[in-house]
């Protein structure tokens, strides 16, 4: 054999485990394998309860600030409901020679913009007249007889709003038995 081919058999011997070693060295690494496998496993548990715990932890946080923004929304709302009452008040009582003035209009334009800022905040106004008086939305002021068995909004005395589902203001109204 010629010299460079014994050195390739040689380092090709020397570099290739013996049988009997690699199976030392097996039985001797399985348990150890085990273990960190058991170790990899348990803290691959932990990050998925980790990141469920985060994602959770955002989703509650997310509903929260929802939630104060909604309550912001109604609180300021209904801190400017009774500037819209006093415009609407103004307007009703408005002498006929003046009706047609440009400082009655622009006044109704003022409220026109407050009913339709409301609307672009998602408020609503109850509806009042000629419906059927529902306590949810209703606070009735006074009651008139009449005939029939149903109680029917007969006057709106101040405007009712809601936001969503809840009621910012109930509807100030007259109510009559019909």
């Amino acid at each position: 054999m010629d010299k460079k081919k014994k050195q390739q058999v040689d380092a090709q011997n020397s570099s290739a485990p013996a049988p009997a070693d690699s199976l030392t060295d097996d039985s001797q690494n399985l348990p150890e394998t085990i273990n960190l496998q058991a170790e990899i496993d348990e803290l691959m548990a932990a990050l998925q309860r980790e990141r469920a715990d985060a994602t959770n932890l955002r989703r509650r946080h997310e509903e929260q600030i929802s939630n104060l923004q909604g309550v912001i929304k109604a609180s300021v709302i209904r801190e400017m409901l009774p500037v819209i009452d006093n415009f609407e008040r103004a307007l009703k009582h408005v002498p006929k020679e003046l009706e047609h003035n440009d400082y009655i209009k622009g006044v109704q334009g003022v409220v026109k913009q407050f009913e339709k800022t409301l609307a672009g905040l998602g408020v609503e106004r109850i509806k009042t007249v000629g419906e059927l008086f529902d306590p949810r939305f209703h606070e009735a002021v006074s009651m008139e007889d009449g005939e029939g068995d149903q109680e029917v909004v007969s006057e709106e005395l101040q405007a009712g709003y809601r936001l969503g589902d809840e009621v910012i203001r109930h509807a100030m109204v007259r109510v009559k038995v019909q």
